[in-house]
């Protein structure tokens, strides 16, 4: 029986140009109940633990809005994400393929629950402070997906790197619809426009990807694809020895490029066992 094993690490950066920090990660293990293991939020209080290890749940958040705003908004998305996972056991504890449409609609109303929170952070008419959500959970052999905004998820297999997420920006909205070309959209802002946001106009996507050993998975946000090629992703994990040096790694190298926004990554490295 194939258990599977995990390395996983996450990490944020200011960059370069921006004071504030709004991004914000995730890194957990689901277990009865969840044992937060990384976080960037300001507090976060360890949940109860347990020796046996389920899954892992991974997040990253960019917020938008602006001055302490965003910084709020993806903070009070990841807390009530949190909240609403560990108090719901059936998402953290035996979880079977036979459950999965259960599981992948729990996960979905976690990140609605957070949209709930924001809003009722932010009430009025209006646009108010929003944030990116991409979310993870590992449960060999699976990854359950669910994605809003254009924070990114890869996945590198045997030497090939894919994007598993799609950017929910204006630009990719009108080039689906047939609006525009790829061409006349990379002449506008709307690339930089959030079609879909947690705390805004919300378009959860959920999916689900069969995993392998030898697997690397990564989220990050757009601070770090602003300056990471994936080529250069793709090198720098092959040659990364662990999760940790594979993370650092790629935060350094959007130092290097640049370091214009934010910059957050959250690698996980997948390994059967059994």
């Amino acid at each position: 029986m194939h258990l599977g094993e995990f390395d996983v690490f996450g990490a944020t950066h200011p960059g370069k140009k921006r004071e504030q920090n709004e991004d914000q990660f995730l890194v957990a293990t689901l277990h009865k109940a969840m044992e937060v293991r990384q976080t960037s939020l300001d507090s976060a209080d360890a949940l109860a633990q347990s020796t046996r290890s389920d899954a892992h749940l991974l997040v990253v958040a960019d917020g938008v809005g602006g001055h302490a705003g965003g910084r709020v908004a993806s903070g009070t998305a990841v807390e009530a994400l949190t909240e609403y996972i560990a108090q719901t056991t059936g998402v953290s504890y035996g979880l079977d393929v036979a459950l999965e449409e259960e599981l992948l609609g729990q996960l979905e109303r976690a990140v609605r629950h957070s949209h709930a929170r924001i809003k009722s952070h932010f009430p009025g008419a209006g646009t108010g402070p929003a944030t990116t959500l991409t979310m993870v959970t590992l449960t060999w052999p699976r990854a359950y997906v669910v994605h809003v905004g254009d924070s990114r998820g890869y996945y590198l297999r045997k030497g090939r790197l894919k994007q598993f997420t799609q950017d929910q920006t204006m630009a990719e909205l009108l080039i689906d619809e047939g609006v525009m070309s790829e061409g006349q959209a990379d002449g506008t802002n709307l690339h930089n426009v959030l079609a879909s946001a947690v705390g805004g106009t919300i378009k959860p996507v959920i999916s689900l990807l069969d995993l392998q050993d030898e697997d690397w998975i990564v989220l990050c946000s757009d601070g770090l694809t602003k300056h990471v090629e994936d080529d250069v992703m793709r090198a720098t994990l092959e040659s990364s020895a662990s999760a940790e040096a594979a993370c650092e790694s790629l935060i350094q190298q959007a130092l290097d490029g640049g370091g214009s926004d934010n910059i957050t990554a959250v690698v996980a490295r997948c390994s059967a066992s059994g």
